[in-house]
């Protein structure tokens, strides 16, 4: 890609431009290799599903999403191996057609693995990890352009996974599977906020995946999701959650149309085409908003939602819609779950860059009492030099990058600065 092409090239929503220099996409992992050998300043984009500069970067970006989708199976280690740059509605098609699963789904299957990996993105689930935790091992190119690999069980494999890009291009993964398995998809509405702040487990325990909507202003609350695992299709479900009921119905209009949302009317079907917000085959079109999200410890749900509600009038002009998604704690350095259950508080708000700079402060002061950990890809306004002190392996972090990478030829402009707090620190 030339110069004059390059500074069109934006995430997603198209609300941030990257600024490299050249936006390359080899169709190999040997180009790729070539490309990391020979750059000064290199970084991997996904998908583009980031709403801040953590990708960007003053020299090249590379992307591995043009190279050919690989796929293999190891029964015996209950593993898929993939290319890093596919995207998880390739993947989950065709694990289905194996009779295979992974054990979640973010709520957008289209975005790239090697991305989601790396960022630590999630589906939900109280006892669901994040998507990041079905790794089982990861395949790299380094700053010299050799390929390695780190599995799970070796010394660095905990810092590698939720690694922000800064070890190497991330080219072939190997994931955690397991058999196939039937999700349901109910919609309920009418739950009280009284109820949820009551007793927020209740609420998020209730199915295999659970996803809260609300405007932070309207009681009752819109909409809760909740997509249950079921050993046969015709296993029955309540009518009734903590005083919501139950829409026979799909839900109306929340994430881009109805005709794009998965199927939400109690009909049981394959993981793949329930776990996801989204229909596969149906890739949603690019989203006018910008996103921000905060993750707190679950054992603080109740507080940290009180504590963002107050802010509720403030904040519902300008939003589209707020997500509350639950997470299993990992032991992965960098994952916003590390070492907790988490809260996931998710903002999409209108495109309104002053009105979300305005807003992230603010919330971010309302959570600021239970440590909110801002997911890696999306906006936010919390200093390095604080974010780095709500991850214990912080420092452990920066000098496995420090070790794999002397030179800093992975690092970006935002994690330039993230790099620079733990060395103050």
């Amino acid at each position: 890609m030339d110069k004059d092409e390059e500074v069109h090239v934006r995430n997603w929503s198209g609300t941030y431009e990257y600024r490299a220099q050249s936006v390359e996409a080899p169709t190999t992992v040997e180009e790729v290799q070539a490309l990391v050998a020979r750059s000064p300043r290199i970084r991997a984009l996904g998908t583009r599903h980031s709403f801040n500069d953590l990708a960007d970067t003053d020299g090249v970006l590379v992307t591995t999403t043009e190279i050919a989708p690989e796929f293999a199976i190891d029964e015996e280690r209950r593993v898929v191996t993939i290319g890093a740059g596919t995207r998880y509605a390739a993947v989950a098609t065709w694990l289905t057609e194996q009779g295979w699963a992974l054990h979640n789904m973010g709520s957008l299957p289209h975005i790239s693995v090697g991305g989601a990996i790396s960022t630590g993105t999630h589906g939900s689930g109280d006892l669901n990890g994040n998507l990041s935790s079905a790794v089982r091992g990861l395949q790299l190119v380094g700053p010299d352009g050799d390929l390695r690999w780190v599995r799970h069980g070796d010394p660095d494999f905990a810092g590698s996974v939720v690694a922000l890009g800064l070890l190497g291009v991330l080219v072939r993964l190997e994931l955690a599977i397991e058999p196939t398995y039937l999700v349901r998809q109910d919609v309920y509405k009418g739950l009280p906020w009284a109820t949820l702040l009551a007793d927020v487990p209740a609420v998020t325990s209730a199915g295999y995946s659970v996803s809260v909507f609300t405007d932070w202003v309207t009681d009752p609350i819109g909409q809760v999701w909740v997509k249950r695992r079921l050993a046969t299709a015709d296993e029955p479900v309540p009518d009734e959650l903590a005083g919501a009921q139950r829409d026979p119905g799909n839900a109306s209009q929340i994430l881009e149309s109805e005709d794009d949302n998965t199927t939400q009317q109690g009909v049981a079907g394959a993981w793949s085409a329930h776990l996801p917000h989204f229909r596969i085959e149906s890739t949603p079109s690019n989203g006018d908003e910008i996103q921000t999200e905060y993750f707190v410890a679950h054992a603080d749900a109740a507080a940290a939602l009180a504590a963002v509600r107050e802010l509720g009038p403030d904040i519902a002009p300008h939003l589209l819609i707020t997500e509350l998604r639950t997470i299993a704690a990992d032991d992965l350095w960098m994952s916003t779950a590390y070492g907790r259950d988490s809260l996931a508080i998710h903002f999409t708000f209108k495109n309104d860059t002053a009105a979300v700079e305005a807003l992230c402060p603010r919330i971010e002061a309302a959570l600021e009492p239970f440590a909110p950990r801002p997911h890696w890809g999306k906006v936010n306004t919390v200093a390095p030099e604080v974010l780095a002190s709500r991850y214990p392996r912080f420092a452990d972090f920066a000098d496995l990058v420090r070790r794999v990478d002397p030179d800093g030829k992975f690092v970006g402009r935002s994690t330039a600065g993230l790099l620079a707090a733990a060395v103050s620190a």
